[in-house]
């Protein structure tokens, strides 16, 4: 489903470049100072989306590489607490258990794997922030291993 949903989003950003991109022409050849700017913002604004697009789609490639290389090796994180519908971790619960992984991450500071495993729970407490830079950190560290 999130594949289906990136493509979605590629594909409108491709749409969007495409008549913008026909904008930005009309008002570049206006002449016009104000066009003129409001044109190459058009240019350039489109280069930033793409930039942040590609930057996702690597960061979910590479999290779900590593996800699915930890989990054949048995190591995920198992559901050791009572989960909301939602599939969050429950609020009493979370705190103990993000210490818990943080304590394990910083017993093993090089240890991807201590550090993807913390962004899980850190994600199942609604730590989202926290979670992708603990992945981002997993992703940065398995690159440094291989």
């Amino acid at each position: 489903m999130t594949r289906i949903g990136v493509a979605v989003i590629a594909a409108a950003l491709v749409l969007y470049f495409v008549l913008m991109g026909q904008k930005a022409i009309l008002f570049i050849g206006s002449g016009d100072p104000v066009g003129i700017a409001m044109g190459i913002a058009l240019i350039v604004l489109p280069l930033i989306g793409v930039w942040a697009l590609v930057r996702e789609i690597q960061f979910g490639v590479h999290a779900e590489k590593l996800g699915t290389k930890l989990d054949a090796e048995g190591g995920m994180p198992e559901a050791e607490t009572e989960l909301t519908p939602s599939g969050r971790i429950a609020k009493k619960d979370a705190e103990p258990l993000i210490q818990r992984y943080t304590s394990d991450t910083d017993a093993a500071p090089d240890d991807w794997r201590a550090r993807y495993r913390l962004g899980v729970v850190q994600d199942a407490a609604g730590h989202r922030k926290d979670a992708r830079a603990s992945i981002r950190a997993a992703i940065r560290l398995a690159r440094q291993k291989d």
